[in-house]
């Protein structure tokens, strides 16, 4: 091959290197797989249970799967023909129902007897030709390899996650489908097909047959479906509408944005210095001019009080020449006072070193409206989110309210944490298996919530240390804001490396409200 070929080609595929996006997260995959089930149908008859088959499914909402239509067909020929569902993780297996069927485009939807899942996002936007996908389930074929018998296939276990890509949209079967490369087998009807963030493109329903020379590939019911599906069922699902991308990727770019914004702080600082300097510079020459001035109207009224005393003066003499006493004493006493004042005003003059103290009131006076709505702090600030600095992987959130007082007091009722970056409460939820760190900056308004989907263990792991803090009410006491630094840094040990989704807000400071008169 010829050299300079060879060296354009090297450079060329560099340059791709770089343009690439960088790979999503795999923790996304792995918190996609917490809302993935194997359904399990079985059958009584003469007081014994059997085991009729499985497929897979996922969590649309904490209380509802969704599968495929023919996998739970057997339902409607043999009425004792019960539904089990198992979760990928925990002790603890669920009984459901069928609640809504549509054979046309192969969905079917499972409620909950008892328990909760974490839903799983739907992605609103179809994914491009070649785009990376991953399907996850439970298939028969993996269980027979591991020898399992029917029996302990009912025991939670994490699901088989196969790699693929999207090869298009077809419409099969008069409803919409996605061609894709991720192995399919049986047991897999039902599963998600997920993006590399974690959110669900489709159902799995079928795949292609195989002789064994020509390829694979699987057929996923499209959200277009499932959407509509899931709408006439009445269920509150959660949509995701935003790109995938990583938190390494993210981080990146916030260090990028950091260097920048210290470059143009640093910029600022120099130019206000120069700004100061010159606006000191001005008020001193300014101050100089006036003093000037005053010190020359000071010595033009002295002169004048002594002219005017010199009249009263001579006044006296002639007053005293005529022996008009009464009058001469008065015209003395206003010669003393003009003397006087004339002295006053003179020695009163001020000074060439006041110029300095009149130059400093002037720029304070000049700068302490701006120094003033610098240091506002308190106050009730709106958040909004900024799309292209956040790790979304639901639907956009809503802007978020916070009432902020320095001592780190949020709504009057949680107390926050201080570190270098800002305030910082790490919240453990109750109702869903989800870490979110929160962090509010007040010198930036910036606010910024870190979510964690975790699993089981880890999420019972962080409920037994945040049951270690007591003290749910805001408090500056030393020893509370040590223990609740304790806890927040004990619950950053157990957590991974990286969130799941990074959300950051721009805050603005709302105006105080005005008091009622």
């Amino acid at each position: 091959m010829n050299p300079m070929r060879l060296i354009a080609l090297l450079i060329a595929a560099c340059a791709a290197l770089v343009a690439a996006p960088l790979a999503a997260d795999p923790a996304d995959i792995q918190a996609a797989s917490r809302s993935v089930v194997r359904v399990v149908l079985v059958a009584e008859e003469d007081g014994e249970t059997f085991y009729v088959g499985h497929g897979s499914g996922f969590a649309v909402a904490p209380d509802k799967i969704i599968t495929n239509a023919h996998l739970v067909a057997p339902l409607r020929e043999d009425a004792s023909i019960r539904i089990g569902i198992i979760p990928s993780e925990g002790t603890t297996t669920y009984g459901g129902r069928l609640v809504a069927l549509s054979p046309r485009n192969d969905l079917a939807l499972i409620q909950l007897e008892r328990g909760r899942l974490p839903a799983l996002a739907l992605l609103q936007t179809p994914l491009d030709d070649g785009a990376s996908v991953m399907a996850i389930g439970y298939p028969a074929a993996v269980d027979r390899a591991q020898g399992l018998d029917a029996r302990e296939t009912i025991a939670p276990m994490a699901p088989v996650k196969a790699p693929g890509v999207v090869s298009g949209g077809r419409t099969t079967r008069d409803f919409d489908t996605i061609l894709h490369t991720a192995a399919l087998a049986k047991g897999n009807s039902g599963g998600p097909l997920v993006d590399m963030c974690g959110r669900a493109v489709g159902v799995n329903s079928f795949g292609s047959l195989s002789d064994g020379n020509d390829a694979e590939y699987g057929f996923a019911v499209s959200n277009r479906e499932v959407l509509g599906f899931l709408r006439s069922a009445k269920v509150d699902y959660q949509l995701a509408d935003s790109p995938c991308r990583s938190v390494a990727e993210l981080s990146a770019e916030e260090r990028e944005r950091s260097a920048e914004a210290a470059e143009a702080a640093r910029e600022k600082a120099l130019t206000e210095k120069a700004e100061r300097r010159d606006l000191e510079e001005r008020a001193l020459r300014d101050a100089e001019h006036a003093v000037i001035s005053a010190r020359e109207n000071h010595i033009a009224f002295s002169a004048l009080m002594l002219v005017l005393a010199g009249l009263a003066g001579g006044a006296t003499w002639v007053l005293h020449d005529r022996g008009e006493m009464e009058r001469r004493k008065i015209a003395a006493a206003a010669t003393g006072a003009l003397a006087l004042t004339a002295v006053l005003i003179f020695v009163l003059r001020p000074g060439f070193n006041q110029a300095e103290d009149i130059a400093l009131a002037m720029v304070k006076k000049e700068l302490g409206g701006k120094d003033e709505l610098a240091a506002s702090r308190d106050g009730t600030y709106m958040c909004r989110i900024v799309p292209e600095r956040s790790k979304i992987t639901t639907s956009s959130p809503d802007p978020v309210e916070i009432a902020w007082t320095a001592s780190g007091c949020v709504n009057n009722r949680t107390q926050y944490g201080q570190d270098v970056d800002g305030w910082t409460r790490v919240f453990v939820r109750n109702e869903d298996q989800l870490v979110a760190i929160n962090q509010f900056n007040p010198d930036t308004r910036e606010f910024r919530t870190e979510n964690f989907q975790l699993g089981l263990d880890a999420m019972n792991n962080a409920r037994n240390i945040r049951a270690r803090y007591a003290d749910k009410t805001c408090t500056a006491e030393p020893d509370r804001m040590a223990e609740l630094e304790d806890m927040q840094k004990a619950l950053r040990q157990a957590l991974p490396a990286q969130p799941n989704e990074v959300l950051t807000y721009s805050c603005t400071l709302k105006p105080a409200a005005k008091p009622k008169e």
